[in-house]
């Protein structure tokens, strides 16, 4: 798939939470205490509501399973002093470690906080979107782990066509809001695509918040 740009695609509204994608991408990458390049997040909510004469309760829940987005306009390449982040001709955002020092400011700036330092070897890493597999034209570990089939991988163009979906690279997306708890798009344009939960539009009440925190951080040595 040279030239295209390559993306995710999530569908909110059907995932489970299971988290099978966060645990095949560990497995596939045999990565490190503390450093989750694929992350599952909790979003709950909910409040009593009166109904005539009584308050029933009105509770809600969706999941976020969300790696590197392999942003169109990357802020963490631009943040990097040493040129160690590069976009390649797939549009996929990599770390070369090469020339990584380890500063960690790509760490600080990109608002997925999708880039994690490796303790044992002093250098950033990132979801690859398990380049050794879409080079060969198949799926990454976490697409075809999920049971659920909410989650693929493919062409930006091929993606936004097929799944009639919310573009999170599009500010107008989503009744002009990313979906609780993303970012807004325009930062980094990122290459995915969202089918979002219905659960998500009572974020606007700011009635919902991550549960997991604790879980998604990024680990300490």
């Amino acid at each position: 798939m040279p030239g295209k740009q390559l993306a995710f695609y999530f569908d909110s509204s059907s995932c489970s939470g299971c988290k099978t994608c966060q645990v095949a991408c560990r497995d596939k990458h045999n990565l490190g205490k503390g450093i989750l390049w694929r992350r599952v997040y909790e979003v709950v909510g909910g409040e009593w509501e009166k109904r005539g004469e009584a308050w029933v309760p009105d509770i809600f829940s969706y999941y976020v399973s969300m790696a590197c987005n392999h942003c169109m306009d990357p802020i963490c390449l631009k943040s990097c002093p040493n040129a160690a982040i590069v976009k390649d001709q797939r549009g996929l955002v990599l770390v070369d470690a090469g020339r990584c020092m380890g500063c960690r400011y790509c760490e600080w700036t990109c608002p997925y906080g999708a880039l994690f330092y490796d303790w044992e070897k002093g250098i950033m890493t990132k979801c690859t979107m398990c380049s050794d597999y879409t080079s060969r034209g198949k799926v990454p570990a976490c697409v075809s782990a999920c049971p659920m089939r909410v989650l693929d991988a493919g062409p930006l163009e091929k993606l936004k066509e097929g799944s009639g979906s919310v573009l999170s690279e599009d500010p107008g997306g989503a009744g002009g809001t990313a979906m609780f708890p993303l970012p807004d798009p325009a930062i980094t344009r990122p290459a995915l695509v969202i089918n979002p939960h219905p659960h998500s539009l009572k974020a606007a009440k700011g009635q919902l918040k991550i549960n997991n925190r604790e879980e998604v951080r990024h680990g300490q040595q």
